[in-house]
């Protein structure tokens, strides 16, 4: 080994003790005739002191990042000169020798978690943008995280396996990420979207328990949480229950938790996915701060206010919560709120302030006051209490009172720190309608088993279960229909022919023919996790090496086009789609 300590290792027991370091320069100070250096390692700093000699006038070429091996001897810093900001602060290795083993070119920005910086050029330099305690302390997590899971499920015999990441497409709600078949001209690979059908399969090989910490692929677009490339710990079991299921994953969540400091209280609450839409309008609530939703239709029943009533002739909702303090928001800020109902979907949102010596609304003349008082009283509302009221289409009330839930939680300061709020929701419709393909969609996936024998798409149930956290879904998972006859009648409501069925699913068919145990997993986005743990405010931020938000990658340049000879080999021919200015010029031509 190039060096026998790591530096953030040594304290003052060390005293007197000659080490040999290795690392890189954190930072050079030249204080006239004696020049210290902080050398970081992946254990931490320690501070080195060049006193005289050659090894001094080594020293002073030194630069930010050279890469260095020192050896020198353990001393405890005189009194007055420690660092308490530091684990290795109450000592100093006096160096004996110095070596240079590398030299670093001047940098694209500093080394050091204080300093901003963008985040296009933090991706092009990824390798030093690790270099800094936050980030590296973030992928050193997420290596503690894949350990520990390991740890619970490998204690309870489930057996770890690889599924292929080459596989056929299969539409399971996401576009396919599509690798051509040099070797079959115009076949195509799918990288998977999860590994669903491999593990239910290996249910059927006799396997009982699968794990898999699996790179997963999905062509979608991107947002702060999401990447096309993304990891899962998947977990399939035979023989059991939702509860089973739950229980494991519950074991595994707590064992994470315990990385950061933090016990889980178990069992973790749970609720149906109609409750958690009645008294949050989301299936991710946020269950740290209270302002449940109230059905306020009752009250509003004869109501003379016209979008009131409209939202009520026409089988809408009208829906309210009350926001603790929300008295304190300007005119402008309440206005405000209307914009942030209406990004939301809603027509708008209405507003009542409650205060000392009665209320304050901009509808304050429309609405009777049995009404105000019936809203107050559901709401719950008090003196510097704000009223929400959002009246339209079911879908849409819950969307906008969801965000402004979660708006006014953050403006009001309502969100408490460092505290961990877990919920399942269970019996989520099996089924969902696409406008956008004018047809029925799984709402999990397709090969979710129905709660009931009711395979109606309106009003089906799937035995399915989410895990959510603090306002996000950390994983979800299910009972999987175990009879072929159930799984092609599912199909069937899926607008999948016969033919249709064999040729995506045929394989999957063919292998129920010879005794399924019934079974069910859970899949849990290790990403998303990561970075509740780690208080990031993206995945990118506990990813090695991630795509920013455009989908590209600074550092690589990916995507790239392919060579000419590359395309020639697989038999494939590119076709650039015109740019609007193409379009708009050919118009005017």
């Amino acid at each position: 080994m190039l060096r026998d300590r790591n530096a953030g290792s040594l304290r003052p027991s060390d005293d007197g003790t000659t080490v040999t370091l290795a690392g890189w320069v954190a930072r050079r100070r030249d204080h006239g005739g004696v020049i210290f250096i902080d050398l970081r390692d992946a254990s931490g700093v320690a501070q080195v002191v060049f006193h005289s000699g050659d090894v001094l006038a080594a020293a002073h070429h030194l630069r930010s990042e050279y890469c260095v091996r020192v050896t020198g001897t353990v001393a405890v810093r005189p009194e007055g000169n420690e660092n308490p900001e530091l684990p290795t602060g109450g000592i100093e290795v006096e160096a004996l020798t110095l070596e240079v083993l590398s030299e670093s070119a001047p940098l694209p920005f500093q080394i050091d978690d204080s300093i901003a910086v963008g985040e296009e050029t933090r991706l092009k330099y990824r390798y030093l943008d690790l270099r800094r305690t936050a980030q590296a302390q973030a992928i050193r997590l997420r290596a503690q995280i894949s350990k520990a899971a390991r740890g619970v499920l490998d204690d309870a015999d489930f057996v770890e396996i690889e599924t292929p990441t080459l596989t056929r497409s299969t539409p399971e709600g996401a576009r396919d990420f599509l690798v051509p078949a040099r070797l079959k001209p115009g076949a195509w690979y799918a990288l998977p979207q999860s590994p669903q059908l491999f593990k239910q399969l290996l249910m059927v090989a006799g396997m009982e328990r699968y794990y898999q910490i699996a790179r997963c692929y999905r062509d979608e677009d991107f947002r702060a949480d999401r990447q096309p490339e993304f990891t899962q710990l998947d977990v399939e079991m035979s023989f059991v229950e939702q509860d089973d299921v739950i229980a494991v994953a519950e074991q595994v969540l707590a064992a994470l938790w315990r990385l950061i400091g933090h016990e889980i209280e178990q069992p973790i609450p749970r609720m149906t996915y109609t409750d958690a839409l009645n008294r949050y309008g989301s299936d991710k609530p946020d269950l740290r701060y209270g302002m449940e939703l109230a059905n306020v239709g009752e009250v509003f029943a004869g109501t003379g206010f016209r979008a009131f009533a409209s939202a009520l002739g026409s089988e809408g909702l009208v829906k309210a919560f009350a926001a603790p303090g929300g008295v304190q928001l300007s005119r402008k800020e309440l206005d405000e709120l209307v914009q942030v109902a209406k990004s939301r979907g809603a027509a708008g949102v209405v507003w009542i302030a409650v205060e000392d010596d009665g209320v304050r609304s901009p509808v304050e003349k429309h609405l009777a006051p049995e009404e105000i008082e019936g809203v107050r009283r559901a709401t719950g509302a008090g003196s510097g209490d704000l009223i929400l009221i959002v009246a339209d289409k079911p879908d849409r009330t819950n969307v906008a009172l969801d965000g402004l839930r979660r708006h006014l939680a953050d403006r009001l300061g309502l969100i408490p720190d460092g505290e961990w709020r877990f919920c399942w929701y269970s019996e989520p419709p099996l089924f969902d309608w696409s406008d956008e393909e004018g047809k029925w969609v799984s709402n999990h996936h397709p090969f979710t088993s129905p709660l009931t024998d009711d395979l109606t798409p309106e009003t089906a149930k799937a035995r399915a279960y989410d895990l959510t956290l603090n306002g996000f879904e950390l994983g979800g998972g299910s009972i999987r229909i175990h009879r072929p006859d159930v799984q092609r009648r599912v199909f069937e409501v899926l607008g999948l022919t016969h033919e249709q069925t064999e040729e995506q699913f045929g394989h999957l068919l063919r292998a129920f023919r010879f005794g399924v145990p019934p079974h069910g997993g859970i899949a849990m986005g290790i990403d998303r996790l990561v970075m509740l743990m780690a208080g990031k405010d993206t995945i990118r931020d506990v990813t090695a090496f991630p795509k920013a938000q455009s989908g590209a990658d600074p550092l690589t340049g990916a995507p790239a086009p392919a060579t000419e000879e590359q395309l020639r080999e697989l038999g494939i021919a590119v076709v650039v789609p015109p740019s609007k200015d193409d379009e708009e010029a050919q118009a005017d031509g």
